[in-house]
């Protein structure tokens, strides 16, 4: 399936490894043209050859950083003349209780999981109300719809980029833009490797025994691109069949 897709201008952050590598796979396949963003720029270039991208198509990126994000959409934009979609895929996931002050942890969730995808949006909005077209594609959690012990923050950072995500598409309706929030539930990614404290991350690996592969995002990625253009999925939530939370 590539309706929707072949020829599309497509960034993503967080492109390196993960959901971000496993969309950029599957978009390659369907004819996506593809900008990729990450902070390990040798991974980033690796993919790009295998993939055949060309050597345009990576910018390291660290979303933290808003000059970094508009380079990188401005690098679509100038190879290929406009943006399509952007996923903001980029985030991070240091649980812990509140009690350990782990203040660090919250600053780098706070400035990776919002303000990187605020930076994203600023980067790329200007081109699609230009254009009249594009699709903002943010990704949240189960996380951003359920809280737990040790999660307090990260769940905030979540919740915050569903409300973030729909604010824009109420406000984005005269420029014919499109937006979806993706909340995945365990997936197969480097995510629990961000976790800092021991006895949490033992919680966090029995969680993700069951995680699906990195490739089931993509499908929904897929899934929400390749509609008609009348058509804008706002939200998709899923998960492992097994995993409970």
């Amino acid at each position: 399936m590539n309706e929707g897709i072949k020829g599309k201008v497509v960034v993503i952050t967080g492109a390196s490894s993960g959901l971000g590598e496993a969309a950029t796979r599957r978009l390659a396949q369907n004819g996506a043209k593809l900008v990729l963003g990450a902070r390990r720029l040798d991974r980033l270039q690796t993919l790009a050859d295998e993939l055949s991208l060309g050597g345009d198509a990576v910018v390291r990126t660290d979303v933290t950083q808003r000059a970094e994000v508009k380079r990188l959409v401005d690098r679509a934009v100038q190879s290929h003349g406009r943006i399509d979609v952007i996923i903001n895929n980029a985030g991070l996931m240091p649980l812990s209780p509140l009690e350990r002050l782990k203040i660090d942890d919250w600053d780098r969730m706070i400035d990776v999981n919002i303000k990187g995808v605020l930076y994203g949006v600023a980067a790329a909005l200007p081109h699609m109300k230009a254009q009249k077209s594009g699709h903002i594609i943010n990704v949240s959690s189960v996380a951003g719809h359920k809280v737990r012990p040790g999660s307090t923050v990260y769940s905030a950072t979540k919740a915050a980029v569903r409300v973030i995500s729909e604010g824009l598409r109420q406000e984005v309706k005269p420029y014919n833009i499109r937006t979806t929030i993706i909340s995945p539930g365990a997936v197969a990614s480097e995510l629990p490797d961000s976790v800092t404290e021991p006895d949490v991350a033992e919680n966090v690996r029995k969680v993700y025994e069951n995680a699906i592969p990195a490739d089931s995002f993509a499908s929904m990625v897929i899934f929400a691109m390749s509609q008609p253009e009348d058509v804008d999925v706002n939200e998709i939530l899923f998960r492992p069949t097994r995993q409970e939370y």
